[in-house]
């Protein structure tokens, strides 16, 4: 049963949260509706749904798109009322999904494409990562020069420390009290990397902007009210990037942090056959090249095919996070604690969790 410190803070977090968008896929004739619950852009993932389909004509996707903490709950409450809701769930909020999975809230799946996989992106065949996304720095190309494009921690240190930078209140990130995610890339941080702590006090002492989701500071950074972003969801900057000549996109050269979104069957789910096919079909061959094709795949090795600035280097140093039980490290209680205290010191005006 679901631990009710858990419930009261997935509660707490999105009380009265709805899914953000619904669309569904597949004809209104079919005779199976898998319910799919997911944090990624149904833009994005949308034509993946799709090549799934083409040769399933008796089934139709209804797609949720979820903000990371809101599905996070919404999937709790469900688990511990044992009450049938999603087929399959995809999140970003890999730590959140491994929760889930430790709290007894997944069915098990195995199957030759599953048993292939890696240990860091299978654990105990209830949870997959199928895609594979850096956290990238996202600038404004007309209002950078190149000379100031920060290409590793270091260098956007370097641009904050002046107090005159023109960088002061312009550089974003995510409000890790409102996304799942930004929590998970920023906890990451603080145990990889000697900068952090550097970071915070730069970002507290210069004004930067903590907000809820990649589109938003990706707009910001289109538009100019911010030069710099940090840590976004590099899918979703490529993507812009691709159609928005404004947008440059680097993958920071000290280390890349590379996240796979996590897929879960959920114990309560009505339709697990049809749930299994669609991870098999994420893992397989021709899911893998339709989640590349919509940049849910990116090889940090071939940045010339994505637009990706590698600033010049042959590879960056990767820093894959690993589905498994060391992820609940960012979940524990104490450790959340102290995490978010240290956050509200350096973004005391982020306003806490979203509504």
């Amino acid at each position: 049963m679901i631990r009710a410190a858990l419930i009261a803070w997935a509660l707490m977090t999105a009380p009265v949260a709805a899914q953000e968008l619904v669309r569904d896929f597949g004809p209104e004739s079919a005779t199976e509706t898998l319910r799919l619950r997911s944090t990624t852009d149904i833009a994005v993932l949308g034509p993946v749904i799709e090549r799934f389909l083409e040769t399933r004509p008796g089934l139709r996707v209804a797609y949720e798109q979820w903000g990371s903490n809101a599905l996070y709950g919404l999937q709790a409450s469900d688990c511990a009322a044992g009450r049938a809701g999603a087929d399959l769930v995809i999140s970003s909020a890999v730590h959140q999904m491994v929760d889930l999975v430790n709290e007894g809230c997944a069915r098990p799946h195995r199957s030759a494409i599953t048993a292939a996989l890696p240990d860091p992106l299978v654990w105990r065949d209830e949870l997959w990562g199928v895609t594979r996304e850096p956290a990238v720095m996202v600038y404004n190309r007309d209002l950078v020069p190149p000379a100031q494009v920060p290409r590793s921690r270091f260098d956007l240190l370097d641009l904050l420390r002046p107090t005159e930078s023109p960088f002061r209140g312009r550089v974003a990130t995510y409000d890790i009290e409102r996304s799942g995610l930004g929590y998970l890339f920023a906890f990451a941080d603080s145990m990889e990397a000697t900068t952090f702590g550097g970071l915070m006090e730069s970002f507290g002492r210069s004004g930067a902007i903590a907000t809820c989701c990649s589109a938003e500071i990706i707009d910001g950074v289109a538009e100019g009210r911010y030069l710099v972003a940090y840590n976004v969801l590099g899918s979703y900057a490529l993507v812009r990037a691709r159609r928005d000549p404004r947008l440059g996109v680097v993958a920071p050269l000290d280390y890349t942090l590379v996240l796979s979104r996590a897929a879960m069957i959920p114990s309560t789910a009505g339709q697990p056959r049809a749930a299994t096919q669609l991870v098999d079909f994420l893992l397989s061959p021709e899911g893998r090249v339709a989640l590349e094709q919509a940049l849910l795949i990116v090889r940090l090795e071939d940045g010339e095919s994505t637009a990706l600035d590698l600033g010049g280097a042959a590879e960056t140093l990767q820093r894959p996070i690993a589905l498994g039980p060391a992820l609940l490290i960012a979940l524990d209680a104490h450790k959340q604690a102290l995490f978010r205290a240290r956050w509200r010191d350096a973004f005391p005006e982020t306003g806490g969790a979203a509504p």
